[in-house]
């Protein structure tokens, strides 16, 4: 009689479990008096998860239509101040008038990419942009990535140096484009002038491995823990260019297609950034 209790409590208790997981409802139709405390009480902690659950989602959405609306309202007002600071730099005005189109102009492209960013990242998470892997060219994809950075590379006197590969994985071009060049961007940002970047695929059985190393500012051991944290940014590099979103951009992307990022790094030695995608699906 005590054996069937037990089978019959452990079906009741991984009925619940299944029910929070799929968001079901909880059962709560039982009498608490012929109950095991750990019933009761599990059947309380799952509703109250489920609740918790529910909420965090609804909250999510109304941050993600916020974001969208945002952008919506501000993307025609960004690119007029654009068009028209572009158009004043390209009139005869004084030294002191080109200094303040300039800022003006560099602090609209900064505003425009962050509201970009943001959207990117809002459309991720809620599933409206998925990622769909196919079979394609990791060097297809580095030179991609290589192609937008070359200019600012080439501004700092800065070496990009990549070797050649014709490795093959799963991964959305597009999408993960972004995340190398995210990744190979905050390379030259953080680099010195007159400092290198290598980029070399390393091939495992079931992964490819695309190493990302510069010899650039290099972050701290408590600092990397923080560093893929969305908007975070680390004091030593407040005086540079970003809104802390390309690392947690570039992870979200990779993550969603089975890979993942690792770093090493030593502050004043530079940083290897690695990310591995799936050779087999």
């Amino acid at each position: 009689m005590g054996l069937f209790k037990a089978n019959k409590t452990m079906k009741r208790l991984n009925q619940m479990i299944d029910n929070a997981i799929e968001g079901r409802p909880i059962e709560n139709g039982f009498d608490e008096t012929k109950m095991s405390a750990l019933e009761t009480k599990l059947s309380h902690y799952l509703a109250a998860n489920s609740a918790t659950k529910k909420q965090l989602e609804e909250e999510r959405s109304k941050i993600n239509e916020l974001i969208s609306d945002i952008s919506h309202q501000t993307k025609t007002p960004i690119a007029n101040i654009l068009l028209y600071t572009q158009l004043l730099s390209e009139s005869e005005l004084s030294q002191q008038d080109q200094l303040c189109i300039q800022a003006l102009m560099t602090q609209a492209e900064k505003l425009n990419f962050l509201v970009a960013s943001l959207v990117k990242t809002s459309r991720l998470e809620s599933g409206i942009i998925t990622v769909t892997p196919i079979k394609s060219s990791i060097s297809a994809l580095v030179k991609h990535a290589i192609s937008q950075v070359e200019a600012k590379a080439k501004a700092k006197n800065i070496k990009l140096l990549v070797k050649e590969t014709d490795s093959q994985a799963f991964f959305d071009m597009k999408w993960t484009a972004e995340a190398v060049y995210n990744l190979i961007d905050n390379a030259v940002k953080y680099t010195p002038e007159g400092g290198c970047i290598e980029v070399e695929v390393i091939v495992y059985q079931l992964f490819c491995r695309i190493d990302i190393k510069d010899t650039g500012i290099g972050i701290s051991e408590e600092e990397m823990p923080k560093i893929f944290a969305r908007f975070y940014r680390s004091q030593e590099v407040s005086h540079e260019e970003g809104v802390g979103i390309g690392l947690y951009l570039a992870r979200e992307i990779i993550s969603k297609q089975g890979g993942y990022i690792k770093v090493q790094s030593k502050l004043g030695e530079g940083s290897i950034f690695s990310i591995f995608l799936s050779r087999e699906r």
